[in-house]
């Protein structure tokens, strides 16, 4: 099988790895030429996964559709808001019977449409069972270093998600599967928002308590804007919901609960990122899934204080306490 990795961020050159590692032919492309030359000269990701080494055998390039040509499966690992933009050149490519699988989590803006729903907006030959995404707790900086790690592959076709999932699957990465691709991915994207108001949390000096309050809280948010777009309930309870959520909402390899801790302890999103080398998906998701919420009709309060907090530059500590002081209700 060959098998191309469109976007040379952490974690696509994570999986373009361990992808060269499982046997598989591997092309990796990088939208910067000059990066691309550097990172095919020393073989490593000084940037996004520094000291660990690529091998000589993963074919590093800059050309768009000489990575796409003649493969068996494409694994679309480009930040969410700049796919239309970096995939629109393939808008008209033949990927004949090619897989696209998606490793990108987030929300566009503006359309408000999910990866697969992008893909799907660009490359309108590609057929629907083709479009797969794969999703779960799992940070570039501890599968590059080969720590145990599970994750989901989720597509409509069951033929096509086992086939994905024995493709990625090893001794330290594990692939379960499920047929609800909305889920999986709504869930991917949303707990990226609640991560950033668990590192608010953290920045802002409050506890134990109200972190796991915003985790709780933050899967019962993540679920109802999941079953509007018709997700299936049971799937925000695995890796691509509950599992990704504790793990962006706690680590330290985190890039969104990081943006929230820096939030919290006062500093201004502008520079936070215009300091980042990594993007954070999740303050632009926080925007596409206040709007979006918003003209479903569903409360969201949690998102829409993280949105107040990012955007309309509300004090942190008056919008907990606005969280706090919301109409009393059952649990669920």
């Amino acid at each position: 099988m060959k098998i191309a990795v469109l976007g040379a961020g952490g974690w696509g050159t994570t999986l373009a790895i361990l992808l060269n590692e499982n046997g598989f032919d591997v092309t990796l492309w990088e939208f910067n030429s000059e990066y691309a030359r550097t990172i095919a000269e020393y073989r490593e990701n000084f940037y996004y996964l520094p000291k660990i080494k690529i091998p000589q055998s993963i074919v590093i390039t800059n050309d768009l559709e000489f990575a796409a040509q003649g493969k068996d499966l494409i694994v679309i690992s480009t930040p969410t808001q700049f796919i239309r933009k970096s995939l629109s050149p393939l808008s008209d490519f033949d990927f004949k019977d090619a897989m696209l699988v998606s490793v990108s989590k987030g929300i566009e803006n503006k359309t408000y449409m999910l990866v697969s729903d992008i893909l799907s907006d660009i490359f309108k030959k590609v057929k629907t069972e083709n479009l797969l995404c794969l999703s779960g707790p799992s940070h570039a900086e501890e599968v590059s270093r080969k720590i145990p790690t599970a994750v989901v592959c989720a597509g409509s076709d069951e033929k096509k998600t086992k086939i994905v999932q024995k493709v990625f699957s090893n001794k330290y990465f594990r692939a379960y599967r499920n047929n609800d691709l909305i889920g999986t991915e709504v869930g991917g994207a949303l707990k990226n928002v609640i991560a950033i108001a668990a590192g608010i949390s953290d920045g802002a000096g409050f506890g134990d308590n109200t972190k796991a309050a915003i985790m709780t809280r933050g899967v019962n948010e993540i679920m109802q804007l999941g079953l509007k777009l018709n997700a299936k309930k049971e799937t925000f309870f695995g890796l691509s919901g509950l599992g990704d959520l504790i793990v962006t909402c706690s680590s330290v390899h985190s890039r969104n609960r990081s943006v929230g801790e820096q939030i919290g302890s006062g500093k201004k999103l502008k520079t936070i990122l215009k300091e980042m080398k990594m993007v954070a998906e999740g303050v632009a998701t926080t925007k596409a899934a206040y709007e979006l919420s918003t003209s479903l009709g569903i409360d969201l309060p949690i998102t829409h204080q993280v949105y107040n907090i990012l955007f309309k530059d509300k004090d942190p500590y008056q919008a907990t306490e606005q969280l706090m002081k919301r109409d009393l209700k059952e649990e669920n």
